[in-house]
């Protein structure tokens, strides 16, 4: 394990490189709106997303490169995603991985047109992609899945439909629902993705797809029992926000030991489905696996 330890703080700073590299130019006379965005995107995280999109790629044997691009914009997509979350109008936090939050930092006004702009960026990257590559179709169809699975049939869609159930008593339906969509939803289009770009089968892809579903419920869970048993040094953002905003949990629901066991199962799930493809890569069934005992 602590060979995969350091293997991952390497693929971190490797990851770190590649995004930074893709981030805009601070200049202009729109400049206050690139240092928002590289601000959001370099105030660090577990960078899983992207990792995951490598990982998967390398899987089926594909190319690094060919996965840059869609690292870099699914960070982009991710860390959107989180600079709209913290607004005073959604769920109003202060801090995100131990930094003040975008709209803190820059006010509301550039908090919101940061958000729009990482997600335009995101695209902007994913299409020169396409558009340079010697398999556009491939890449098309790698950009066709991050776009779906971070839209209103995905991420976007399990938000609205969180927002919606605030200050509501859920049922375990509706919030595996929202978890599906919320949270698992871009990390399936980071496995898929990774997948499709090493060229992997329709029916691997799909598998993935599955994998990726188990892996994010695990970690939305997990996110649910850290919110009430972490501290906000440790896990660098408010703890008790669930509390705070109302909302109903797996916590709230069955409590923290059922809790518990169900990111157990779901992570094993997630586990033997990867056992089963005839393709093997160490460093990610132990990232999988970390994901049952993260502490932030």
């Amino acid at each position: 394990m602590n060979n995969y330890a350091e293997q991952k703080k390497t693929e971190i700073s490797k990851i770190e490189d590649i995004i930074k590299q893709y981030c805009p130019k601070e200049e202009g006379l729109q400049k206050i709106i690139f240092e928002a965005m590289n601000y959001s995107v370099e105030a660090g995280g577990k960078r899983l997303r992207p990792m995951l999109i490598l990982e998967s790629c390398r899987l089926f044997g594909g190319n690094d490169e060919e996965a840059y691009p869609f690292m870099a914009a699914m960070e982009m997509i991710h860390t959107y995603s989180l600079v709209h979350d913290d607004l005073p109008a959604m769920d109003n936090d202060e801090y995100r991985r131990g930094k003040k939050t975008t709209h803190i930092a820059f006010g509301e006004d550039m908090a919101i047109l940061a958000g729009d702009a990482l997600l335009n960026y995101a695209f902007e990257i994913m299409s020169e992609a396409v558009v340079n590559s010697k398999q556009p179709e491939k890449m098309a169809k790698a950009m066709s899945t991050i776009a779906k699975k971070a839209g209103v049939y995905g991420m976007i869609g399990g938000q609205t439909v969180d927002v919606l159930n605030e200050d509501r008593p859920m049922n375990i339906y509706t919030i595996n629902f929202i978890y599906k969509l919320k949270t698992s939803a871009l990390i399936e289009a980071s496995m898929m993705t990774g997948a499709i770009l090493g060229n992997a089968t329709d029916d691997d892809i799909k598998k993935m797809e599955q994998i990726a579903r188990n892996v994010g419920l695990a970690f939305q869970i997990q996110d649910d029992i850290l919110d009430v048993t972490s501290t906000t040094e440790e896990l660098g953002k408010p703890v008790l926000s669930d509390e705070k905003n109302h909302k109903t949990t797996y916590v709230t629901l069955m409590g923290i030991d059922d809790a518990k066991k169900k990111v157990e199962d779901y992570s094993n799930d997630a586990l033997n489905l990867l056992d089963e493809l005839n393709y093997k890569n160490e460093f990610l069934n132990n990232l999988i696996n970390e994901l049952i005992n993260r502490k932030k």
